[in-house]
């Protein structure tokens, strides 16, 4: 197996974690840089992970996250957890959106901006969903969207996008998971 990413994305370090002891080869890009290319020639969307396996090539972390637990053996998810996947990439997908915005060079932080202003209202309310389920429990076994939660906490801190102020049981959850195998391993401050 192949994966191709890079070491900062959060889609691709849950892919990772979830590989744990799988041997595979990790080919680690500059997604918006000099291998540019690369990406256009593995994904036609444009995204990574990118997952090559046994001739086929699997986009997206969350069928590459099927393939690999069919692979596994582990039992498919439940709807409840697939619905925490969906909050867990909508709060992502809104932060990448402001990062690439800020780094763009656009004011992202005035507020009445309609478009920057739904992205912090959707990782709010998605932020304050999660927490909720942190505290009823839901995510205590170290399963994929644990992982992917665990991915989206840190990735949120490590670039600074969010206050955490009345979400502070993320963090603790966060934490918590810090010894967890393959979670060091792929720290994207090591990068």
């Amino acid at each position: 197996m192949k994966l191709i990413g890079s070491t900062t994305s959060p889609y691709v370090r849950r892919i990772r974690i979830l590989l744990d002891e799988e041997p595979y080869d990790f080919v680690n890009l500059d997604i918006y840089g000099a291998d540019r290319d690369e990406i256009r020639r593995s994904n036609p969307a444009l995204k990574i992970p990118v997952l090559e396996s046994d001739g086929q090539e699997i986009y997206d972390s969350r069928i590459i996250s099927r393939y690999i637990s069919a692979k596994q053996g582990r039992d498919p998810l439940t709807w409840d957890q697939q619905n925490q996947l969906t909050l867990i990439d909508g709060a992502n997908d809104s932060a990448v959106t402001l990062l690439l915005a800020k780094r763009s060079g656009l004011d992202v932080d005035t507020p009445g901006v309609l478009f920057f202003d739904l992205q912090r209202e959707r990782i709010m309310t998605t932020l304050r969903t999660l927490a909720a389920q942190v505290e009823d429990g839901q995510f205590e076994q170290w399963n994929y969207p644990a992982m992917c939660l665990y991915c989206l906490v840190d990735w949120l801190d490590f670039r600074e996008l969010v206050d955490f102020t009345g979400v502070e049981s993320l963090l603790a959850f966060r934490d918590s998971r810090k010894t967890n195998p393959w979670v060091a391993e792929t720290d994207p401050r090591q990068s």
